[in-house]
């Protein structure tokens, strides 16, 4: 069984930032990929970010530019960097682990945190 925990959620202004953190509690080497998502209210959840093993990484075009998905294998650590802030990146954000193997995926989430861009 695999415990992810988000923090560094909170309530934030119009062009401001936040960082995410997504502690796993065990080696994120071991994953296939992690990723970033998120869930407004009335609306389905969506991934926003995502990071190999390598290091590559992909986002939604809503958030190019502006968000940063990074990792730290050392602390077992995902990072999400989100800079500019606007309304509608208020929502929940989920920390989630891909795992694969003998024909089987298996997904990992962590409890969520509370993003809300407002003024």
């Amino acid at each position: 069984q695999v415990q992810l925990v988000e923090s560094g959620g909170g309530l934030v202004q119009p062009g401001g930032s936040l960082r995410l953190s997504c502690e796993a509690s065990r080696s994120i080497f071991s994953f296939y990929a992690m990723a970033w998502f998120r869930q407004a209210p009335g609306k389905q959840r969506e991934l926003v970010a995502t990071i190999g093993t390598g290091g590559s990484t992909n986002y939604i075009d809503s958030v190019k530019g502006r968000f940063t998905i990074s990792r730290d294998n050392a602390k077992n650590t995902v990072y999400l960097q989100m800079n500019t802030l606007k309304p509608e990146d208020t929502a929940v954000y989920f920390c989630n682990a891909r795992e694969i193997g003998a024909g089987q995926v298996v997904d990992y989430w962590g409890q969520g945190t509370q993003v809300t861009v407002s003024s």
